[in-house]
C-alpha cells in the first residue's frame, strides 16, 4: 500500500491534527461504509415487520418520503465532509461550524447513537436466523415474546464481540471485509429484485394503492397518525448513518473529493434500492392480509420464503446475516473513530487513553473495546423488555436526528453570515445558489424526524407511561450527562492551566 499523498497531511496538519489513522480507503471503500451502514438488507429485513405490522401495504409510501427528506440532509453533509476531511464527522462539523460546546454535545449524542446502533443492528440476527433454522433459537422458543428478546440479545453479543475482534485488527482488514461483504449485498439486492418482479402476482397499484386481497382487511391509506408511526419505524431507521464516509475522511485518500460522492452515492444507491425491494416484494407476496407480515416471526424473511421457495429463501437469509455482520462492523468501525476523534481533542474522561493508537494496527484498541462493551451493555440492560427491539432501535434513530438537526442549524445559520459577508466556503462540493433552500428544508425535515421519532406511541415503546416517555427520559439524561462532563473537563483544564502558571510566577 502506497503512502499516503502529501497533500492529504498537510490538509490535515492545517487542522492541527497529525496523521496517526492509516490511510488506506480508496472510493469504493469509502462508498461501502456508507452503504454497508445503511445495508438495506440488513434494517429491512429487521425492521419490516414493524412498519407493516402498524400500517399495513402502505407503510411503503414512508421509504420515497423519508428518503427525500434525508437526502437534504444529506446534501449538507456533502458540503460538510469537503469542508472538514476529519475523523469524528458530525462532531467535527459542529465544532467547526459552531463552537467547541456544540461540538461536543453533538458528538456526545452521535457517539451514544452510534453505540446503541450497533446492539440495534447486531439483533437484527434473531429475525433471519432462526428463519434458516430452528436450532438458532438458543433459548426458549420463537413463540414466547421475552425468549425471543433474550435470544436476540444472546446472538447480537456474539456478533459484537465478533466485530470488536475484527475493528482491533485494523483498517486494512475492516475494509477487505466490508468490500466482499457490499458486494455481496449489491449481487444478493439485484438477484432478489429481479426473483421477486418475476415472482409478481399483482401490479403496482393493486399492491400500494387499491389492495384487493388484503384479507386482514388492511388499508391501503390508512389516517395520518398511523402513516407516521409508520415512518418512525422501518424507514428512518434504515435510511441513516450515511454520514460515515466522512466519519472515516482521515483514513480515506483524498477525502475532500471522494467523502462527499460517496456519502451522496450510498444514500441513493441504498435508498433506490430498497425502493425496489419494497414494492416488489408487495407485489409478489402471496396474500397482503397474512398476519404474520407484521409479527417478528414473519416480516420479510417470511415473504421472500413464501415467494421463492425454502431453499432459495434460506440462500439469500444468509447473504442477509452476512450483510448484518458487515453492517455491525461498519457502526462499529464509525463509533470509534468519533471517539477518537472526541479523545484526541481531549473532551472525554482518560482522553489520553482514547486516542492512543497501537503502532501495529493503527487502530484506536481501547476506543474499540470499549465501543464493543457499551453495546452489550445496552443490551443486557434491556434484557427483561419485550419490546428491546423497538426500544432500542428508535432511541437510536432519535439520537442520530438529534445530531443531524444541530449540524444542519449550525450550517445554515453559517451560511447566512456568509451570504451577507461575501465569504468563500471553500468547499469542494458545493450546492451553489440552491445551497440556502436545501439547508432550509434539511432543518424542517430534522426537526420533523426529532419530533416524530420521540413521539410516546404505544405501537413504538409499550403501554407503560415509562416506556412510552422513554426517549424523552434517556435524552434527557443524556443531554444532561453531557453537559456535567463538559464543564467538568473544561474547569479540570482551566484549573490545571492556572496551576501552571502559578508555578511559573514562582
Amino acid at each position: 500500500m502506497k503512502d499516503a499523498p502529501v497533500t492529504d497531511n498537510n490538509d490535515l496538519a492545517s487542522f492541527g491534527y497529525r496523521q496517526e489513522l492509516k490511510r488506506s480507503i480508496g472510493s469504493f471503500s469509502s462508498f461501502a461504509a456508507g452503504f454497508s451502514y445503511i445495508s438495506i438488507l440488513t434494517g429491512l429485513f429487521q425492521m419490516f415487520y414493524l412498519g407493516y405490522g402498524v400500517a399495513g401495504p402502505a407503510f411503503f409510501w414512508t421509504w420515497p418520503c423519508v428518503l427525500a427528506g434525508q437526502l437534504l440532509v444529506a446534501l449538507c453533509f456533502a458540503e460538510l465532509a469537503s469542508r472538514f476531511p476529519l475523523s469524528g464527522g458530525v462532531y467535527q462539523w459542529a465544532k467547526f461550524t459552531g463552537n467547541p460546546f456544540l461540538g461536543w454535545m453533538t458528538g456526545w449524542i452521535y457517539l451514544a447513537c452510534l453505540v446503541t446502533t450497533i446492539a440495534a443492528v447486531a439483533m437484527a440476527l434473531q429475525v433471519s436466523l432462526p428463519q434458516i433454522s430452528g436450532s438458532f433459537q438458543l433459548i426458549g422458543t420463537s413463540n414466547d415474546p421475552k425468549s425471543v428478546a433474550v435470544n436476540a440479545i444472546l446472538l447480537g453479543s456474539i456478533l459484537i464481540v465478533a466485530s470488536t475482534l475484527i475493528n482491533v485488527r485494523g483498517i486494512k482488514l475492516l475494509a477487505l471485509i466490508n468490500n466482499i461483504g457490499v458486494f455481496a449485498e449489491l449481487v444478493g439486492i439485484i438477484l432478489l429484485i429481479i426473483l421477486l418482479f418475476s415472482s409478481r402476482v399483482r401490479s403496482p397499484v393493486e399492491a400500494v394503492v387499491h389492495i384487493k386481497n388484503a384479507g386482514s382487511g388492511l388499508k391501503s391509506f390508512p389516517d395520518l397518525k398511523i402513516l407516521l408511526a409508520a415512518t418512525a419505524l422501518t424507514a428512518s431507521y434504515v435510511l441513516y448513518g450515511f454520514d460515515t464516509a466522512g466519519t472515516l475522511a482521515e483514513e480515506t485518500h483524498d477525502p475532500r473529493k471522494k467523502a462527499p460522492r460517496a456519502i451522496l452515492q450510498a444514500l441513493l444507491a441504498a435508498g433506490f434500492a430498497g425502493l425496489l425491494v419494497l414494492l416488489f416484494a408487495l407485489m409478489a407476496a402471496p396474500d397482503l392480509g397474512m398476519p404474520d407480515l407484521g409479527n417478528i416471526r414473519g416480516g420479510l424473511p417470511m415473504l421472500v420464503k413464501s415467494v421463492l421457495g425454502e431453499t432459495t429463501g434460506r440462500l439469500f437469509l444468509c447473504d442477509v446475516i452476512l450483510a448484518i455482520s458487515v453492517c455491525t462492523f461498519a457502526v462499529h468501525s464509525g463509533t470509534v473513530r468519533l471517539m477518537f476523534a472526541m479523545g484526541r481533542d481531549g473532551c472525554l474522561p482518560f482522553s489520553k487513553s482514547l486516542s492512543a493508537v497501537s503502532p501495529k494496527t493503527q487502530t484506536p484498541v481501547l476506543a474499540t473495546l470499549l465501543c464493543g462493551m457499551g453495546a452489550i451493555i445496552i443490551l443486557a440492560v434491556n434484557l427483561q423488555f419485550p419490546k428491546v427491539f423497538e426500544l432500542v432501535t428508535s432511541i437510536a434513530i432519535l439520537w442520530a436526528n438529534l445530531a443531524y438537526w444541530i449540524v444542519v442549524a449550525l450550517q445554515l445559520k453559517n451560511r447566512i453570515v456568509s451570504a451577507r459577508s461575501g465569504a468563500d466556503t471553500g468547499a469542494r462540493f458545493s450546492m451553489g445558489r440552491w445551497g440556502l433552500p436545501v439547508n432550509i428544508l434539511a432543518l424542517i425535515w430534522s426537526s420533523f424526524m426529532v419530533i416524530n421519532v420521540s413521539w410516546p406511541r404505544t405501537a413504538t415503546y409499550g403501554s407503560e407511561w415509562y416506556h412510552q416517555y422513554a426517549a424523552w427520559i434517556y435524552t434527557a439524561v443524556l443531554i444532561l450527562l453531557g453537559m456535567f462532563i463538559y464543564y467538568y473537563k473544561s474547569m479540570k483544564r482551566r484549573s490545571i492551566s492556572k496551576g501552571i502558571w502559578s508555578t511559573r510566577s514562582l
